[in-house]
């Protein structure tokens, strides 16, 4: 008797607890946007901008959708190929240039200084797309949208002497971001090493390099007016769009309600960013705000000085694509053909 006591009681509970199941409303989906940009940067103001157009459109949906500024989360950008396919965040900035290790083929598409006007970008950024989206797809990736970057002023930054031509240059220690950088001015004879955004300052201030090279525009978004005194323009740069993606995985498993929302926002912050004519405005309103703080501008380098480093970036750029191999080259024939070269 006890023991069908016992066996009515499981049934009851299970069906009690199916019951309820059938009730409840489904686990709330928590995504983290992974952006590896400080918060100070105009960019990470229009991943916010998207995180709430998105939040927003999905207020009656169990869904929010945070983002982490400053690589807040302790995902390194290299690794980003790696993490984004097996959910390790549910999406993420990515910036083709960090991830050369992994795909080769991505880190030739753009050679920073190879582009340096708003009518070159503009000519070439669909067809960067259509890239960046094919080889994220290879790696099951989904592309959710893009961030534009506006067209930069590269200038070198220095802590203690001013540093105006490419002979000066020869003779400090240079910091850099990406490795085409590290090409193109060891064939310019200069000593060029890659030091994360994040130990720039730490690596100005200890003397682990004498000089950094940085756009003025963000300067101020990792404090390079407390670590250097002089500056000097070098070069005009257009960049690669940021890509945001989902693995392929988690995206085709989203309620498409979700997935239209994120396209729609996606979409939104592309059209904000990809706008241009206020960029040389902003560049010199950022130069002076840096020397209001104590930076000295010097001269821009020589002309002479710019058409060298732009035959050395000419280099790089084919050296890059035929050592990556693959679809490397392809996509380098793709870019110049758009930009008529």
């Amino acid at each position: 008797m006890k023991a069908i006591c016992e066996s009515a009681l499981r049934a009851t509970t299970l069906a009690l607890a199916a019951s309820t199941a059938l009730v409840l409303p489904a686990a709330a989906q928590e995504w983290r946007l992974n952006n590896f940009l400080p918060e100070t940067r105009p960019e990470s103001a229009q991943i916010d901008q998207f995180v709430a157009d998105v939040n927003a459109a999905l207020a009656d949906k169990d869904f929010s959708l945070t983002a982490y500024h400053g690589g807040s989360l302790g995902l390194r950008n290299t690794d980003l190929l790696r993490v984004v396919p097996s959910g390790a965040v549910e999406m993420s900035l990515m910036w083709s240039n960090y991830l050369g290790r992994d795909a080769p083929a991505l880190s030739s598409v753009f050679v920073q200084g190879a582009i340096s006007t708003v009518d070159e970008l503009k000519a070439v950024l669909p067809v960067a797309q259509d890239i960046y989206t094919e080889e994220y797809n290879g790696w099951d990736v989904t592309t959710v949208g893009f961030v534009a970057i506006p067209t930069l002023s590269v200038s070198v930054f220095c802590s203690d002497t001013p540093v105006t031509s490419l002979d000066d240059l020869r003779g400090v220690k240079l910091r850099v971001w990406a490795r085409e950088q590290v090409e193109t001015f060891t064939r310019l004879g200069v000593a060029a090493q890659i030091i994360p955004q994040e130990e720039t300052y730490v690596a100005l201030r200890t003397g682990v390099v004498d000089c950094a090279l940085y756009p003025a525009l963000y300067a101020h978004t990792i404090s390079l007016q407390e670590v250097t005194s002089y500056a000097s323009f070098l070069y005009p740069m257009a960049s690669a769009p940021y890509t945001i993606g989902v693995s392929d995985s988690l995206w085709e498993a989203t309620d498409p309600e979700i997935r239209d929302a994120i396209t729609t926002a996606a979409d939104a912050l592309w059209d904000r960013t990809n706008q241009y004519d206020a960029d040389l405005e902003n560049e010199m309103a950022a130069r002076a705000n840096l020397a209001e703080q104590g930076i000295t501008w010097g001269d821009d380098f020589p002309e002479a000085d710019r058409a060298q480093f732009l035959d050395a970036v000419a280099s790089t750029w084919e050296m890059l694509a035929e050592e990556a191999g693959g679809n490397a080259m392809d996509y380098r024939d793709r870019v110049l053909t758009a930009l008529g070269r």
